[in-house]
């Protein structure tokens, strides 16, 4: 379970009470909003995704859905989408920040929370995965 910052728990794995596709979609179409329009992150967005915003929109939607709701919507591979683009700890920071940033102003504290601490969960994953980060295995 996550605690909100009001003290209501919002199960990890069953679908988070209250949140709606349309919630979903607001929140990845602020945040990516912002993204492009960041100093750090807008470049390496600009880059990775040129001429395919409205598509990469519509699969963070469909990802967010599937980890909010449970609907299964997405099939995507995220580790091997976020290869070789020379991400680093501070820009996964920046992103954390941002998100948090974002779902606070659009949210109420208890959904704001849930988004959040997936959120964080996802970029350890990602770090983990990508071999970056204080979390990241060293191995020999």
């Amino acid at each position: 379970m996550a605690q909100s910052a009001t003290g209501r728990s919002i199960p990890i794995i069953s679908p988070a009470e209250g949140v709606t596709e349309e919630m979903i979609r607001l929140l990845v179409e602020t945040f990516y909003d912002r993204v492009i329009r960041d100093p750090e992150l807008g470049p390496l967005f600009h880059n990775a995704l040129s001429g395919r915003w409205s598509k990469h929109l519509a699969l963070m939607v469909d990802f967010w859905s599937s980890i909010a709701l449970r609907t299964g919507r997405y099939q995507g591979k995220p580790q091997a989408a976020h290869m070789g683009m020379s991400l680093t700890p501070e820009l996964f920071s920046r992103w954390l920040a941002l998100f948090e940033q974002t779902a606070g102003e659009i949210f109420e504290p208890d959904v704001a929370a849930f988004f959040v601490d997936r959120a964080g969960r996802i970029a350890d994953s990602l770090q983990i995965g990508l071999g970056i980060g204080p979390k990241a295995l060293r191995l020999p």
